[in-house]
C-alpha cells in the first residue's frame, strides 16, 4: 500500500514543480520582459514630438490639422516654444518672442508684425471653445523650426534648426524597438537604405547610445533602437547655432562714464585685465526717442577699444528722465517698447559697437514686468544682430524703487548677462556710516542672485566700485563725499586696520572736532570681491567706473581673472 502512494504523489509532485516553473517564469515575464512590450497610451491621438522627445503626454489642448495646416494652442506654444508668450486680451492680440524675433499676431487676419516690420502668412489664428489656436506652420521662421507631418503614424515632429541634427543609413531591413534589447517591441520598420536621424545626448554630447542600440528617429515620427553596428553613412547636417553674443571666459568690463554735457574722453594705448568697455553714448527720453553724445570723439573712442581687441557696449540710461511716470508710460505699451526698441537697434548699428548695457534705475516697482517685457522684447533684435546684451540690476531684497523694480530670474534668462551692482551698500542717503562695498555684504548678495533668484552663475557678473566714500560725524549730524580709489590718502599718524569681514582696511580718526570714518577699496579689496568671481565661477567682473582707479589695480584684474591683453 506504500508503495501505490509513491507512486501516485509522484505526478502531483512533478504538476507541482511545473505549475512553480510556470509563475516563476509569468513573474519573469513581468518583471522583465513585459516592460519592454508597453501599451501605445497615445495610439488614438496625434502624437507631437518636438527635439526627438515625445511630449505628447505634456500637450494641453487639442491639436488641430485643417488644410495641411497645424494648430497648436497659445498654451501649447508657450509650453514648448515661448515661455513669455503673453496674450493680450484687452487688445486682441498675442505678443509671441523666440531667439532672434519679436512678433505680434492678432486674433482676426493674417497681418502680423515681425522684429519691426509688418508681413502676412497664409493663416489666421483660430478660436476653438474659448482656445486661441497659432497656425505653427506658418510660424516656422518665427520659431526658427522645421514641421512635418506623417499621416501614415498620424506624429508631427517639429525640429529646432538652431540644433545639432545628424542621420543616418538603416544597413539592412531593421525592426525600430521600443527599448535597447531583442526583446522589446517594433514601434517601426525600415527598408535597407532609408534615412534614420540619430537622437542627441544634449547633456553629454554625441548620440544617444546605450549597450551597442543607438537612438534614432524615422522619418515617420517613431522614436526607438536600433544596433548600431546596423547603420553607416552618419552625417551630420548642420551643428549646434552659437549666435555669437557672449563671449569666451570671463568678462571684465569698465564702466567708462561721461556726462552728456561732454564730449567722449580720449583713449590712448592699452587698458591692462579688460576685455569690453562700455562708455556712456545713450539717454532714453520720455518719447523713447534716443539722446545720442557720440560725435567724433565717440567714434574715435570706438576705434581705438576695437583696435585694442576690446568690446564696446555702451551704456543706454534713463537717469536723464528723472521722473518715474515717465519710465512707467514708456514701458506701459507694446506700441511705446516698439519704438524705443527701435531706436536702441538703429543707434547701435549705426555705431558699430558689440551689445548693448542696459542701466534702468529708480521705476517703479509695480514695472517691474513691464520692464521685463521691453527686455524680453529687445533680446531678439539684438541676437539678430549679433549683438550682446547687459543688463544692470542692484541687490535683491531693498527698496521699492531701486530694488524691488526688477525681476532679476527673468532678467537672467532673457538678457546674455546680467550686472550685479555690487556697491552703495551704504550711500549717500545712509543714516550710519559703514562701507561702499564689504566683501560679506557682496557675497551674501551673490548668493542671493544665485539662490532665491535663480540666476544661473555663467550669466552673472560682479560690479564693483573704483571709490569710496569718507564719513563725516560731527555733533550727532553724519554726512559723507565721494573718495575715488586713485585720491585716498591717510593723514599722518593713522593707522589702518584690517576689516575681515568686509575685505577692507578701516581708518578712523579725529580733526577739527569730527571723526572721520573711511573703509578704503584698494588692490586687496578688489582681489577679495575678485576672488568671490572666482569662487562662485561668475560669468565676470565690471568696474565702476574709469579714471577713479589706481594705476596699480588693472595689474590685479588681469592676474585674478586670467586675461590677457586682446584676448
Amino acid at each position: 500500500m506504500k508503495k501505490d502512494k509513491e507512486k501516485i504523489n509522484i505526478p502531483r509532485l512533478i504538476l507541482r514543480i511545473v505549475i512553480v516553473a510556470f509563475a516563476l517564469a509569468l513573474m519573469t515575464f513581468a518583471i522583465k520582459i513585459a516592460p519592454n512590450f508597453a501599451r501605445d497610451e497615445f495610439a488614438d491621438r496625434t502624437n507631437l514630438v518636438i527635439n526627438n522627445n515625445n511630449i505628447t503626454r505634456n500637450v494641453k489642448n487639442d491639436i488641430i490639422i485643417e488644410n495641411n495646416t497645424i494648430y497648436l494652442s497659445a498654451d501649447d506654444v508657450k509650453n514648448f516654444f515661448d515661455e513669455y508668450l503673453e496674450v493680450e486680451e484687452k487688445n486682441q492680440r498675442i505678443i509671441t518672442t523666440s531667439a532672434t524675433k519679436t512678433a505680434v499676431l492678432p486674433y482676426e487676419g493674417r497681418n502680423i508684425y515681425v522684429n519691426g516690420s509688418d508681413t502676412t502668412i497664409a493663416h489666421s489664428l483660430l478660436q476653438r471653445n474659448g482656445t486661441i489656436y497659432l497656425p505653427i506652420t506658418d510660424l516656422t521662421n518665427i520659431y526658427n523650426i522645421e514641421v512635418k507631418y506623417s499621416s501614415n503614424t498620424n506624429v508631427i515632429t517639429i525640429d529646432s534648426l538652431n540644433r545639432k541634427y545628424v542621420q543616418a543609413t538603416a544597413g539592412k531591413n531593421l525592426s525600430i524597438k521600443y527599448l535597447p534589447t531583442y526583446l522589446s517591441k517594433t514601434v517601426d520598420k525600415v527598408n535597407s537604405g532609408d534615412t534614420l536621424i540619430l537622437v542627441q545626448d544634449r547633456e553629454n554630447g554625441g548620440n544617444v547610445i546605450e549597450d551597442g542600440w543607438i537612438k534614432v528617429r524615422t522619418l515617420n515620427g517613431k522614436l526607438g533602437y536600433v544596433k548600431e553596428e546596423n547603420i553607416s553613412n552618419e552625417t551630420t547636417v548642420r551643428e549646434d547655432e552659437d549666435l555669437g553674443t557672449r563671449l569666451d571666459g570671463k568678462v571684465s568690463l569698465v564702466w567708462d562714464y561721461y556726462s552728456q554735457y561732454v564730449t567722449a574722453p580720449v583713449r590712448d594705448g592699452e587698458i591692462e585685465g579688460i576685455n569690453v568697455v562700455s562708455p556712456s553714448f545713450y539717454e532714453i527720453t520720455a518719447s523713447g526717442d534716443i539722446d545720442a553724445n557720440i560725435g567724433n570723439n565717440g567714434i574715435n573712442y570706438i576705434n581705438w577699444a576695437h583696435a585694442n581687441g576690446y568690446k564696446v557696449w555702451p551704456l543706454v540710461s534713463n537717469s536723464e528722465l528723472g521722473d518715474l511716470d515717465a519710465v512707467s508710460n514708456l514701458l506701459s505699451t507694446f506700441e511705446n517698447r516698439a519704438y524705443l526698441i527701435e531706436n536702441i537697434v538703429k543707434e547701435l548699428e549705426d555705431a558699430g559697437v558689440d551689445g548693448v548695457n542696459i542701466d534702468f534705475e529708480n521705476m517703479y516697482q509695480e514695472d517691474k514686468d513691464n520692464y521685463s517685457r521691453f527686455l524680453i522684447e529687445l533680446a531678439p533684435r539684438l541676437r539678430e544682430k549679433g549683438l550682446t546684451l547687459s543688463v544692470d540690476v542692484t541687490a535683491p531684497d531693498g527698496s521699492p524703487t531701486w530694488s524691488l523694480c526688477f525681476d532679476r530670474n527673468i532678467i537672467g534668462k532673457v538678457a546674455d548677462y546680467i550686472m550685479f551692482m555690487g556697491y552703495d551698500q551704504n550711500g549717500a542717503s545712509s543714516t550710519e556710516a559703514g562701507t561702499v562695498a564689504g566683501a560679506d555684504w557682496v557675497e551674501l548678495n551673490i548668493k542671493k542672485f544665485l539662490g532665491q533668484e535663480g540666476v544661473a552663475e555663467d550669466k552673472l557678473i560682479l560690479g564693483m566700485p573704483f571709490y569710496t566714500r569718507l564719513w563725516k560725524e560731527t555733533n550727532g549730524t553724519l554726512t559723507s563725499s565721494v573718495v575715488n580709489m586713485r585720491s585716498v590718502t591717510i593723514p599722518d599718524g593713522v593707522e589702518k586696520t584690517w576689516d575681515e569681514d568686509t575685505k577692507q582696511y578701516y581708518i578712523e580718526y579725529q580733526q577739527d572736532g569730527a571723526t572721520y570714518k573711511m573703509w578704503i577699496e584698494d588692490e586687496e579689496s578688489i582681489k577679495a570681491k575678485l576672488d568671490l568671481v572666482n569662487n562662485y565661477n561668475l560669468a565676470g567682473a565690471a568696474y565702476w567706473s574709469k579714471d577713479r582707479e589706481s594705476n596699480t589695480i588693472w595689474g590685479v584684474i588681469a592676474e585674478e581673472l586670467d586675461i590677457s591683453t586682446n584676448d
